[in-house]
This record gives C-alpha cells, structure tokens and sequence, in this order.
C-alpha cells in the first residue's frame, strides 16, 4: 500500500483527481472488485495468478464470486462496501512484473 501512496504522491493532484473520478465511475468497485482482478487472463496473468499466496488467491476468488452474484441479480454492493481509490491494491503486479521478466529473458535466450 505504501508503494501506491509514494507512486500516486509522484503524479500531478489534476491527474490524481481525474483518476479517482474515472475509478468512481467504474463499475467494477461497486461490486467490491479491485482493479487487478479484472485484468484478462493471458498466459502470463494466469501463470502470475498461480504465484500468488493462497491467502490473495481465496481473497480474490471470493471477490470475483460475489460480484458474479451480484452482477447475476444486477445489484450493487451498498457504497459503504465498494472498493475504494485508495483502497485499491495492485496485488498482482509484482508477480506479473517478474513473469513478464522471465518471459522476455526466455525470449532473448531463445533468441541465441
């Protein structure tokens, strides 16, 4: 969470403002989504997935579950619940930051 903090910190207050306007409308956080749950599963989303602690993968397979549940009966969380800006963790990120590392490496490996 601290990482969010220091990196939104970094970004001028008009984006940050506009950011948070456009994640306000979304519709994914009123059904208590975070963004990375939303991302398409390409191989290396899925292979990233597959790292993640047990604890994230429930956490997340929860929230996606309730929100097909949701959507199914097109309801809304109350907005007490829905996912916050702020609150919104990029969960995913490192582990897709180091699959994606590991799939160029093999690509230029494979280039030799």
């Amino acid at each position: 969470m601290a990482v969010n903090a220091a990196a939104r910190s970094a970004v001028p207050a008009w984006k940050l403002a506009l950011s948070r306007w456009a994640y306000n409308l979304s519709y994914f956080n009123q059904l208590g989504l975070m963004h990375d749950d939303t991302l398409t599963e390409t191989p290396e989303v899925l292979e990233a997935l597959h790292r993640l602690p047990k604890r994230l993968q429930d956490e997340r397979q929860f929230r996606i579950t309730r929100a097909l549940y949701l959507s199914m009966r097109k309801e809304v969380l109350p907005k007490a619940e829905w996912t916050k800006w702020e609150q919104d963790i990029k969960y995913l990120q490192p582990y897709l930051t180091e699959v994606e590392k590991e799939v160029k490496e093999e690509e230029e490996w494979n280039k030799q």
